[in-house]
C-alpha cells in the first residue's frame, strides 16, 4: 500500500502544490455549499499562498519591486494612510524575511550586520523611538516607527539576501525600470493630447503618481541605472532594451517640468567628476559649511524677514515653463515661496526643541503654530497636508539635532564610500554597478534639499536599496581583492 502512495504522490514540487490545493477546494467547495458560507473556498487559495511563500517567497520581492510605480496613496482611520499595493507587501516580506531567519533557511552574513551604514540607520531608528516617546502625535510617531521598520528589512536586508552578484542588480532594477517605463509611456499619451502643456502634467500622471514631482524624481532616480546597465559590453538584446528605457526615462524626466529633476542629471554627471578626482569629502564639507554660514546669517538679528515675499507678487505661472523658471530666481515663484514659509516655522520649532523635536511624522499640522505672516502666501492653506519641502529640515523639526546629524552621517557615509569602491575595484562590471546606486543616491539627495522624499515608497525604497547594492558591492570587491592577492602570492 505504502508503495502504491508513494508511486502516485508527485515528485514535482509545483505538482505536490496543486494536489494539495485540490485537496483542500473539494471540501471547502463542499462545506461552502452546505452552509452556503462561499467565504470558505478563499481557505485552500490562503493555504497555497502560505505554501508557496514558505516555498520561495523571494517572487514577492520581485512583485513589489514592479508594483512600485503603481502603488497609491489610500487614507486610513485616524489621519493616517498606506500606500497600496507596495505596503501590504513589504508587511508580507517583513513577515516572510522574519520567520525564514527564524528557521535557519535565510542567512545574512554577520559582516552586513556590523556595516557602518546599517549600524547608523539602527541608530537612527533608535533614535526615533526616542523621539517618540516625546511626541506631541504619539498614534503617528509609532506608525512611523512601523513603516520605517517595514521599508529597512524588504529594501535593505531582503536586498542583500538576493543581490549576491552583480546581474541580480540588473535584475531588480529592470523590474522597476520597466513599470516606470510603462507609467512614462501611459503619461506621455495623455499629456499628447493637451499638447505637452507645462499646466497639464498633474493630470496626465494620474492615477499613479500624486504630483510630477514624484514622477520627476523616479525617471530621474533611475536614469543612473538605465545608462550603466546600456554600457554593458556585451551586445544583444538586453542591452538594446536599456538604451530605448534610458531614452523614454530621460524623455519623461524633462517633459515633467520638475526644475529640480532637470537640474539632478548634469548635477549627477558632475559629482561624477568629483568621485573620479576623489573630492568627495572636500566637497561634503564645503556643503556642511555653507549650510551653516548660511543659517547663522539669516538667523542672525533675524536676517531672514529682509526675504519675505509680496503676497500679491508671488504667482504661479501654470501656462509658461519659462515664466516659471523666471519667477523662481527673481523670488516671485508662489511654490518657492511657501517653501520658506515652511522653513522659516520649522526654523523656529527647532529652536523651541532642538533635541528630541516634535516626533516623527509631526510636522503638519504642528507648524502652523510657529509660522511668521510674513512669509504667507495664497496657498499657506495646504489642504494637501505637505511638510517642509526640505528633509534635513524636518529631520530637525520632528527628531532634532541627533536625528538630523544621524541621517547626514548616513548619506556623507555612503558617498564617500562610492567613492573609495570606485577606486578600489579594477572590475569595469563592479564600477557600473557602484556609479549606478551611488549616482541614483547623488539624485535622491539632491532632490531632498526641496522636498522630503524617503518615506515615499516609489523613491525611499530605491534610497535603501541603494545602501544595500554599495554594502553588497563592497564585498564583491573585497573578495575581488582577495583574489589578486593569492595571486601575487
Amino acid at each position: 500500500m505504502e508503495s502504491v502512495l508513494e508511486r502516485l504522490w508527485p515528485r514535482d514540487q509545483a505538482q505536490r502544490l496543486f494536489v494539495v490545493f485540490i485537496s483542500l477546494l473539494l471540501p471547502a467547495g463542499a462545506a461552502a455549499l452546505l452552509l452556503r458560507m462561499p467565504a470558505l473556498l478563499g481557505l485552500p487559495l490562503l493555504v497555497l499562498g502560505v505554501a508557496v511563500l514558505l516555498v520561495d517567497w523571494r517572487w514577492v520581492y520581485y512583485l513589489l519591486v514592479f508594483l512600485l510605480a503603481f502603488s497609491r496613496e489610500i487614507g486610513l482611520p485616524g489621519g493616517l494612510s498606506m500606500d497600496v499595493p507596495s505596503e501590504p507587501l513589504m508587511l508580507v516580506l517583513l513577515g516572510c524575511f522574519g520567520v525564514s531567519v527564524v528557521l535557519g533557511k535565510t542567512h545574512v552574513p554577520a559582516r552586513f550586520w556590523a556595516h557602518p551604514l546599517v549600524i547608523i540607520m539602527a541608530l537612527a531608528l533608535l533614535w526615533s523611538v526616542v523621539s517618540t516617546v516625546f511626541s506631541v502625535s504619539p498614534v503617528k510617531s509609532v506608525k512611523y516607527l512601523l513603516a520605517k521598520l517595514w521599508y529597512i528589512v524588504p529594501f535593505v536586508f531582503v536586498t542583500l539576501t538576493i543581490v549576491r552578484r552583480p546581474a541580480d542588480v540588473w535584475r531588480v532594477v529592470a523590474f522597476y525600470v520597466s513599470s516606470a517605463v510603462i507609467t512614462v509611456l501611459y503619461t506621455a499619451s495623455r499629456h499628447a493630447t493637451k499638447g505637452f502643456s507645462f499646466d497639464s502634467i498633474n493630470w496626465a500622471i494620474q492615477p499613479f503618481y500624486i504630483n510630477h514631482v514624484i514622477y520627476g524624481v523616479v525617471a530621474a532616480m533611475l536614469v543612473p541605472y538605465a545608462f550603466y546597465a546600456a554600457r554593458s559590453p556585451q551586445p544583444g538584446l538586453p542591452r538594446t532594451l536599456w538604451r530605448v528605457a534610458l531614452g523614454i526615462l530621460v524623455f519623461g524626466v524633462l517633459l515633467s517640468y520638475t526644475r529640480a529633476s532637470i537640474l539632478a542629471l548634469p548635477l549627477a554627471g558632475l559629482f561624477y567628476l568629483v568621485l573620479r578626482l576623489r573630492l568627495t569629502r572636500l566637497v561634503l564639507a564645503g556643503a556642511a559649511i555653507a549650510a551653516l554660514s548660511g543659517a547663522s546669517y539669516f538667523m542672525s538679528q533675524h536676517n531672514y524677514m529682509l526675504y519675505a515675499p509680496d503676497f500679491e507678487k508671488t504667482i504661479f505661472n501654470g501656462h509658461n515653463f519659462e515664466k516659471h523658471l523666471e519667477a523662481t530666481y527673481k523670488l516671485e515663484d508662489v511654490s518657492g515661496m511657501e517653501r520658506v514659509y515652511r522653513w522659516v516655522a520649522a526654523a523656529r520649532m527647532i529652536s523651541e526643541k532642538p533635541i528630541t523635536g516634535s516626533g516623527p511624522s509631526t510636522f503638519y499640522p504642528e507648524y502652523k503654530r510657529y509660522t511668521v505672516k510674513s512669509f504667507r502666501t495664497y496657498v499657506s492653506d495646504n489642504p494637501e497636508k505637505s511638510t517642509t519641502h526640505n528633509y534635513f529640515l524636518l529631520q530637525l523639526a520632528e527628531q532634532g539635532l541627533p536625528g538630523f546629524l544621524l541621517f547626514v552621517v548616513l548619506f556623507g557615509t555612503a558617498l564617500v564610500m562610492v567613492e573609495t569602491l570606485y577606486h578600489r575595484t579594477r572590475s569595469p562590471q563592479h564600477q557600473r554597478v557602484v556609479l549606478a546606486a551611488g549616482l541614483s543616491l547623488v539624485i535622491i539627495i539632491f532632490h531632498l534639499l526641496l522636498n522630503e522624499l524617503v518615506e515615499v515608497d516609489k523613491i525611499g525604497s530605491f534610497f535603501y536599496i541603494a545602501l544595500a547594492i554599495l554594502i553588497r558591492a563592497e564585498s564583491w570587491i573585497e573578495e575581488e581583492e582577495g583574489k589578486e592577492l593569492v595571486i601575487k602570492n
